[in-house]
């Protein structure tokens, strides 16, 4: 009988099989590193997103949850985005709640000007 083991070195994965993100920062090259680089961005951009879109005021005990939970889902989501696209619908999210919150903010603005107004 023959044993057969199989190296992470074994797999030949090319920059064409990666997601944008994943190429750019070498996970084809240098898996360990280039994986730990793709977990830090995926965690910046989930955070940027959650912030933008979803964050409220809550006490302290429940955002550490909240970050653990983001911290831990993040590593399945970085392991989906090496080969798919994540990062990238992160990035598309962020700016689509980015503008959102910029026109929210203008609109408040407006209101609050028109109500001032209203009273003189």
């Amino acid at each position: 009988m023959h044993k057969v083991v199989a190296s992470a070195n074994d797999v030949d994965i090319t920059k064409e099989d990666l997601s944008w993100m994943a190429g750019v920062l070498n996970v084809h090259e240098n898996p360990i590193t280039g994986f730990w680089l793709l977990y830090a961005v995926v965690v910046i951009m989930c955070v940027i997103v959650y912030n933008l879109g979803f964050a409220r005021k809550l006490p302290i005990l429940k955002n550490v949850i909240v970050y653990a939970a983001m911290l831990l889902g993040a590593i399945l989501l970085t392991i989906f985005a090496i080969g798919m696209v994540v990062v990238e619908s992160l990035i598309a999210a962020a700016i689509v709640l980015g503008i959102y919150k910029i026109r929210l903010r203008r609109h408040k603005k407006q209101q609050k000007k028109q109500e001032n107004a209203s009273q003189l």
